[in-house]
């Protein structure tokens, strides 16, 4: 405490505490002159984060100093989003008043507090990706509410629901970050993870009768039916307390925030976190080297549709008429290829209409982006035509819902320069001919000294003073200076303002008014343009809704031309959708794997049924590397291209339409949590047993593997029995390395066994990738091992003890076969197979080196060993058994 009274003896140094006093959370860039200065533990931050120099500032004498950093305030762009992006709130603390027009300290306060949910600086952002913040609101235990807002674009929704619902739309929007009560922020880290980004606070932010009215004031209304989210009272509450952030973080720009839409979960496909991370839909396992779904069918053409890609792909339809709509629309592009690359071209040219009226609502917008909105706007008209040209009664209709704003394309090409300077006083922004004051100030600036010329030649005629001449100091600013030799003529309206040794010098009424107007030529001239330029962002102000709903038809457009454009290149075929249920695709490719294949190299493409009444599960085996896993997640993503509404890779396919698709694939630690790869395991497959459903399809990959070989199968053979018993159908392929569950198929109906093919020749196997019925009790494991290059002496000892093994298990018994007729245990329910009817040959083996030990002691004859000898075999079976002398 001593050393902060030293600190804050200063004016400045006071000043800067009582503004960080009140935001001591966030990094505090304080405006001193020309640059941002942070201070203290601030500057200690910024320093390692920014790279730039650390220094100590005397404060009041010798002994006192505080730590500084600092940066012009013209590099603020490029200096506030690397705090931001390392997780830091960042508070902009500015002059509010001139300098120059003071003699005290300067009036300094907040105007912008930025966090990594409240952005608008493009290197805060991704181009097409969704920026957003997300609130909840908790009632009780088991129900919460949701708000998520995209301040970058307008985009806002709410909903309520479950706590796992509430994670499942956390995994779909991915926020940037999230607000909840400070009371709840243990808890929901406890059940969210660690991962996100959360600021908090307090109570009085969740009153829901003061959300419900903060809501209605923004949007201007009286009541929420006008949005369908009247009875989403706990989703009210989450969209009132984003606006009450907003309004606390100094962020007046929310004119752009004049719609909000529900988002319904029984109109889209349920995707938990695990089945988005495992499918790698819109992020690769391998990180950034990797190919993610998303990677491969993006093809649009604007940051709208890119953006509204990522939304489909998180919120798959399950709406049946829509998708088919989606379908006749991306069918109509790929017919009618001059259209779809007519409209591509023109979508090229739109820009991000969205971020860019978003800016101007907030008073951030630059004059270059206003040329880039105007250039956007003017596509438009020729896309509505192409839309209403068309002949599709779908894609007239896009057409016939977009606005052509003329009048705010007029005033924008009226006002603004045809190519305006970047910032205000780097050149012109308004155009000639919009204010004659403007028009004369500028001529005055550009032709000041041509205009004092005049002066001084019309004086010399005027006067017969040759050496007459127009000067200027900082004193008494222009003057006339005449020699001793010519002071006789100097006419009577002359004024004198000062006497030299050889000369006189003189100042006119004309002189001093055309100084008034060169001196403050600069300044007038950036005044009326800041007046102008406001005017044309007005205009744009009162066009965003009709801006928003425009670029809203132009994303969709964007997105099923492009997915016309896919279907062309990759020659995908559209699918059949119906609202049976079952699953059937002809010639299935995996989309990611099929792009990533050697050249030359074609993928194997497969058949595939699934049906909740003959064939509802699929136990797929066969070898390591032979496509198990590929041909699960390529199923799934061939069912969710399909569900958005694009064509799919394959010859054909008819998909009676998926409400949940749960995957289960590959192990993953959760060490942060203290959870084990069986735990994460297990967790995650109890999800999903607790929320399939008739029309869910399940992928399971090598459950139980994460435990003990019997544990393991033990589990995994009671999982496939419960979602055949008690899974109301749902469709499952269960890909593993336990052969023992092809047993299932004779104990179950709806069970088969299938597997992918491979061929042994001369002790080499070839991966045929072929799907195929029946099981296999193979799995080539040595073969891969030997691929991967082990060691030739690891192969050769592995194959040994394989061999030993299967001689053994050979001469022990078999899985036992559950008697057929008796129809208790052929059709027993989950957990209540007859033990004793189970057995496995790997109970009746050995140890390995139980039996290398076992062979030495055979061979010892007793009878002629001396004592000595005795107790040194001892000791090497110590030794081997890794048993240390005492």
């Amino acid at each position: 405490m001593e050393e902060r009274k030293k600190i804050v003896e200063t004016p400045l140094m006071r000043q800067y505490f009582s503004v960080k006093a009140k935001h001591p959370e966030a990094i505090l860039l304080f405006r001193v002159g020309d640059f941002y200065e942070t201070f203290g533990e601030d500057a200690i931050i910024a320093s390692r984060i920014l790279g730039i120099v650390l220094t100590r500032r005397a404060n009041g004498s010798a002994t006192q100093f505080v730590e500084l950093a600092g940066f012009p305030h013209h590099s603020i762009d490029t200096y506030l989003p690397k705090l931001v992006k390392s997780g830091y709130k960042v508070a902009v603390c500015d002059q509010l008043e001139d300098p120059k027009l003071t003699k005290k300290i300067v009036k300094r306060g907040i105007t912008e507090l930025v966090t990594p949910g409240i952005a608008y600086n493009e290197q805060l952002l991704v181009q097409k990706e969704n920026n957003y913040l997300c609130a909840l609101y908790f009632s009780g235990t088991n129900e919460g509410g949701a708000a998520f807002l995209d301040i970058s674009t307008g985009t806002f929704k709410i909903t309520q629901g479950s706590l796992d619902y509430i994670e499942v739309l956390l995994s779909d929007f991915s926020p940037k970050e999230i607000v909840v009560q400070r009371e709840y922020i243990k808890g929901f880290k406890e059940r969210y993870g660690q991962s996100y980004y959360t600021s908090t606070m307090d109570e009085w932010a969740f009153v829901p009768k003061a959300c419900e009215d903060k809501l209605k004031k923004q949007l201007n209304v009286s009541t929420f039916k006008g949005f369908g989210i009247e009875r989403l009272q706990l989703g009210i509450t989450a969209a009132g307390t984003i606006l009450f952030y907003l309004e606390q973080n100094y962020n007046a720009g929310a004119a752009h925030i004049c719609s909000v839409s529900r988002i319904d979960k029984n109109d889209f496909v349920w995707l938990d976190r695990f089945s988005v991370r495992n499918l790698e839909i819109f992020e690769s396992a391998s990180g950034t080297n990797g190919v993610a779904l998303l990677d491969v069918i993006d093809k649009t053409c604007s940051p709208l549709g890119g953006r509204m890609l990522k939304y489909w792909l998180s919120m798959p339809l399950k709406v049946k008429d829509d998708i088919v709509n989606r379908h006749d629309i991306v069918e109509f592009f790929v017919e009618h290829t001059d259209i779809r690359n007519e409209l591509r071209d023109r979508l090229s040219k739109v820009g991000d209409l969205e971020r860019i009226t978003a800016r101007a609502a907030a008073g951030k917008i630059m004059p270059r982006e206003i040329i880039q909105l105007r250039r956007g706007l003017e596509q438009m008209e020729p896309i509505k035509r192409l839309c209403k040209q068309s002949g599709n009664d779908s894609v007239t209709e896009l057409g016939n819902q977009m606005l052509l704003f003329e009048e705010l394309r007029e005033s924008i090409n009226k006002k603004l320069a045809q190519e305006p300077a970047a910032q205000f006083g780097k050149g012109d922004i308004i155009a000639d001919g919009v204010s004659e004051e403007l028009d004369e100030l500028r001529n005055i600036a550009r032709h000041g000294k041509d205009y004092l010329l005049q002066i001084q030649r019309r004086e010399i005629d005027r006067t017969g003073i040759s050496s007459l001449k127009i000067s200027y100091n900082n004193i008494f600013g222009y003057y006339l200076e005449v020699r001793n030799a010519h002071k006789e003529k100097v006419p009577a309206d002359w004024i004198r303002k000062q006497t030299l040794i050889n000369a006189e010098r003189y100042i006119t009424q004309e002189l001093k008014d055309y100084e008034e107007k060169i001196l403050g030529a600069e300044e007038k001239i950036y005044e009326l343009e800041q007046k102008i330029f406001n005017e044309i962002v007005a205009d744009i102000q009162k066009e965003i809704k009709g801006i928003q709903t425009s670029g809203a038809i132009i994303a969709q457009i964007d997105c099923l031309s492009s997915f016309a454009q896919l279907a062309v290149e990759n020659k995908y075929c559209r699918p059949e959708i119906d609202d049976s249920l079952k699953i059937e695709i002809k010639q299935g490719r995996h989309p990611v794997i099929e792009t990533l294949m050697p050249e030359g190299e074609t993928y194997i493409a497969n058949d595939l049924y699934l049906d909740s009444e003959s064939q509802q599960i699929i136990i797929l085996t066969g070898p390591n590397m032979a496509g198990k896993s590929a041909l699960l997640r390529q199923t799934a993503l061939i069912v969710l291209m399909a569900q958005i509404g694009s064509f799919i890779p394959a010859e054909s396919a008819q998909i009676g339409i998926v409400d949940k698709i749960f995957t289960r694939v590959g192990a993953s630690d959760n060490i942060s949590r203290g959870e084990s790869t069986f735990m994460v395991e297990m967790t995650e497959t109890a999800t999903i047993l607790h929320n399939i459903s008739e029309r869910s399809l399940v992928l399971l990959d090598e459950i139980g593997r994460g435990t003990s070989t019997f544990d393991g199968m033990s589990i995994a053979w009671a999982i496939v029995e419960f979602i055949h018993q008690n899974g109301f159908g749902a469709k499952t392929l269960f890909a593993t390395h336990y052969h023992e569950l092809n047993e299932l198929e004779s104990i179950y109906s709806r069970v088969k066994n299938y597997h992918i093919a491979v061929k042994e020749i001369d002790n080499k196997v070839i991966f045929l990738r072929k799907l195929c019925p029946g099981g296999v009790a193979h799995s080539f494991g040595i073969h891969v091992a030997r691929m991967a290059g082990m060691p030739g002496k690891v192969v050769e000892s592995a194959q040994r003890v394989l061999n030993m093994l299967e001689k053994k298990n050979d001469n022990g018994n078999n899985l036992g076969q559950v008697n057929d007729n008796d129809s208790t245990d052929k059709k027993n329910a989950y957990g209540n197979f007859d033990a004793d009817n189970l057995q496995l040959s790997l109970f009746q083996l050995d140890d390995p080196l139980l039996l290398d030990i076992k062979d030495k002691l055979t061979e010892i004859d007793i009878n002629r060993m001396s004592p000595l000898d005795a107790f040194d075999v001892l000791r090497e079976l110590k030794k081997q058994l890794g048993l240390k002398e005492k």
